[in-house]
């Protein structure tokens, strides 16, 4: 039986809010079948008579000429606009088997795995387990659905993400990550890049210059603005009943509470996100074991520091009980995993993690904008008490407030007389 005529014709142009993506009109009686073809290499529908080719590779001009010789060859006729043309020209006008042709080849090649990978990811076939910032480059773990490399390691973003490691078993893969990348190892797969995200939203037919004017702005993170944590120690030692101070040092001081048994120490040079500003410690009489410890970030919002100040000087008679309860409450968004749990924040500007295995750093409080470079974190020992953790939880939730959740219990009231962020007298618990 003949095969039905052809009879199509495709234009291809590029897209006007995002160089170098290629949208494809189709018309004639068998446009249909001309869109199938599209759909094969790459192509996505955007309307009843568009299609879109949009790659995290930045190769739209060269896909877009092999479509269209394919195409050709079934006996299509297509079009291609001068300015595309002249951008598939001007990338292959080398000279064949020269030093710079091979160049262009491997990034071509490297270019359409890099797009697989994001490919994979975006249609389910590959699912990230966890990812990390390794200090250059965001990496992750994850595991395929089908095929021959079950469970890989992800290294780089958009066109240079590769391939670097495959396991036999998710388990091996997961554990290795971990080693490697330690405590910046996060859950689930990494933000999406600007470029990725302009890319989905192209393939789902919304230019990315009408999605940023529509969408509403992203309440800003919370972070400690310079000099307010000096502020607030300066306002701690107002009036000096509970705690003595001293400064052995320039860049330090060292407080005491009356108890004897809280420390804190404060860094005065302290000025990167990651430079440790407060360290704070708890032990089981004057003279005895340390029970746990913590650090705190330059940039951490002063309630959090505060409100833990004001329990250990006075911890409140009625509390919220279990820090999971605060944050279910206040609609954070759970996830498990092997090695820790998460609570996250509507907006994931803020994650509370607990790593039931660890020693060090057995919870953590950690925000900001991009919660891969954290802009502050708050790191606890094996040993706080639960309702310490569960007052950061809440005040953690108080930060970014949210109209469903119930009003949360006060922390006991400061003395009369003190300054806001000086705690009550402490009430001894031994």
């Amino acid at each position: 039986m003949p095969y039905a005529p052809a009879d199509a014709h495709i234009q291809f142009t590029l897209h006007p809010d995002h160089h170098p993506a290629v949208t494809a009109t189709t018309t004639g009686p068998t446009a249909d079948a001309a869109r199938s073809h599209l759909h094969d290499h790459g192509f996505r529908s955007t309307g009843p008579t568009t299609m879109v080719l949009a790659r995290i590779d930045r190769e739209e001009p060269y896909h877009t000429a092999w479509a269209s010789e394919q195409l050709q060859r079934y006996g299509f006729t297509t079009e291609i606009e001068p300015a595309l043309q002249e951008e598939i020209d001007t990338d292959w006008n080398l000279e064949e088997n020269s030093p710079t042709y091979w160049v262009r080849v491997g990034a071509v090649s490297n270019g359409a795995e890099a797009q697989h990978i994001h490919d994979d990811i975006a249609d389910g076939r590959l699912t990230i387990h966890l990812h990390a910032h390794d200090g250059h480059t965001t990496v992750a773990v994850g595991s395929y659905t089908t095929g021959i490399r079950r469970h890989v390691h992800l290294h780089g973003e958009n066109h240079l993400r590769q391939i670097s490691t495959s396991y036999d078993t998710e388990a091996e893969a997961v554990a290795e990550f971990h080693r490697l990348y330690s405590i910046a190892v996060r859950p689930g797969p990494a933000p999406l890049t600007a470029l990725e995200q302009a890319v989905r939203q192209l393939l789902a037919g919304k230019p990315p210059s009408t999605t940023e004017e529509t969408s509403a702005p992203a309440a800003e993170p919370p972070v400690a603005k310079p000099g307010e944590h000096a502020a607030f120690l300066s306002a701690l030692f107002d009036e000096e009943r509970q705690w003595e101070k001293y400064r052995p040092f320039d860049e330090t001081t060292i407080a005491s509470h009356e108890s004897l048994t809280v420390r804190v120490e404060f860094d005065h040079e302290a000025r990167h996100r990651s430079d440790i500003a407060w360290k704070i410690a708890e032990y089981d009489s004057p003279v005895g074991e340390r029970l746990w410890h913590a650090t705190i970030t330059a940039s951490t919002p002063v309630p959090l520091i505060r409100a833990m100040l004001q329990y250990l000087d006075a911890p409140p008679h009625a509390t919220a009980g279990h820090p999971d309860d605060v944050l279910r409450d206040a609609a954070w968004h759970p996830a498990s995993h092997p090695t820790r749990t998460t609570w996250a924040a509507p907006g994931r500007s803020i994650v509370f993690e607990s790593t039931p295995h660890a020693v060090a750093d057995r919870w953590m409080l950690y925000g900001g904008d991009n919660l891969d470079h954290a802009a502050w974190t708050i790191r606890l020992s094996a040993g706080v008490p639960l309702t310490l953790l569960a007052q950061l939880a809440e005040t953690a939730a108080d930060l970014l407030p949210s109209p469903t959740r119930p009003t949360p219990k006060p922390l006991a009231a400061p003395a009369r007389g003190l300054p806001a962020a000086v705690p009550a007298q402490r009430a001894h618990r031994r």
